[in-house]
């Protein structure tokens, strides 16, 4: 080995390279992940393309839609069909109504589910795991069987005509899955805690409150995002109960917003389907790192 080959060693070294090696084992590790690359690509469009595809819709005018391809592009970014949307297709009271019975039924489903999960998890008494089971089979039960006895319930109850349906369903319908969740949640934490807090004189409530509560807060933010996406999106319920348009949500609002205008107006209803998509969207992004934390505070224990 000469010299000049000797003194090539070191830097060669020092720079992670191995003299006399080819670049092949690169070319072929890019070869074998470039199918992952390419499956990946494809899913990003036919997950974005349909949200650029309706957004491009909400801006353009009845005559592009009825005389130009589908995939051309609007003549302009006149916000027109959003101002429709919420002038003519009264898109404003669809969100009003789905705020008022989506917002407080949510709210009592954490409070509720959260408390419940305390009690089944942390505190310790006879009988709590059959009732853990009689929240898990109130997942089982098909909401459609439900809705006719129900309907019935609230007819004779005088609260027809009112949001008060949709409140009481989604609020009861979404507390057996919240409360198994916040169980497997409270599961995570250790009961040394609790056990340390009652020794130092802490009532059960200032436990569940100044403790439980807080150090399951990302996962009642995990819990909250998906009973708000499962209530706001939701079409069974409030179809069945709301029996005027003044009661409608969103999305049954969505549902017949074509007939307000005597015509199919392409325009305003693909403005609001933005304005629906879009802003859940947009709260799903600001809530994610909490969603991921949330997702994985129940995976281990202690």
């Amino acid at each position: 080995m000469s010299a000049a080959t000797t003194d090539r060693l070191p830097d060669a070294a020092t720079r992670g390279e191995i003299p006399g090696a080819s670049r092949e084992p690169k070319a072929l590790r890019f070869m074998k992940r470039l199918p992952v690359r390419i499956l990946i690509a494809v899913l990003l469009v036919i997950e974005i393309y349909p949200l650029i595809w309706i957004l491009l819709g909400s801006f353009k005018t009845q005559n592009e839609f009825l005389n130009e391809p589908f995939w051309s592009l609007p003549s302009s970014l006149d916000p027109v069909n959003y101002v429709d949307a919420f002038t003519t297709g009264n898109l404003g009271h669809y969100i009003q109504n789905s705020v008022i019975a989506v917002f407080p039924s949510l709210a009592l489903t954490i409070l509720l589910g959260v408390a419940a999960g305390f009690a089944l998890q942390v505190m310790v008494w006879r009988g709590r795991s059959v009732v853990l089971l009689l929240f898990l089979a109130g997942v089982m039960v098909p909401g459609q069987m439900i809705l006719l006895p129900l309907f019935t319930i609230y007819y004779q109850t005088g609260l027809t005509g009112t949001l008060w349906p949709l409140i009481i369903t989604y609020t009861v319908g979404g507390l057996p899955l919240t409360v198994f969740m916040m169980a497997t949640f409270f599961r995570a934490v250790p009961h040394e805690i609790f056990e340390a807090a009652t020794l130092d004189g802490a009532s059960i409530y200032r436990s569940f409150w100044s403790i439980g509560f807080p150090m399951v807060r990302n996962a009642i933010f995990t819990v909250g995002l998906v009973q708000f996406f499962f209530l706001w999106n939701d079409l069974l319920i409030a179809l069945t109960f709301t029996n005027s348009s003044d009661l409608q949500t969103i999305q049954v609002g969505l549902l017949n917003f074509t007939g307000q205008y005597g015509a199919v107006q392409y325009g305003p209803t693909f403005a609001a389907i933005c304005v629906n998509v879009f802003g859940t969207l947009i709260i799903y992004l600001f809530l994610n790192e909490r969603v991921m934390k949330g997702l994985t505070a129940g995976s281990v224990k202690g």
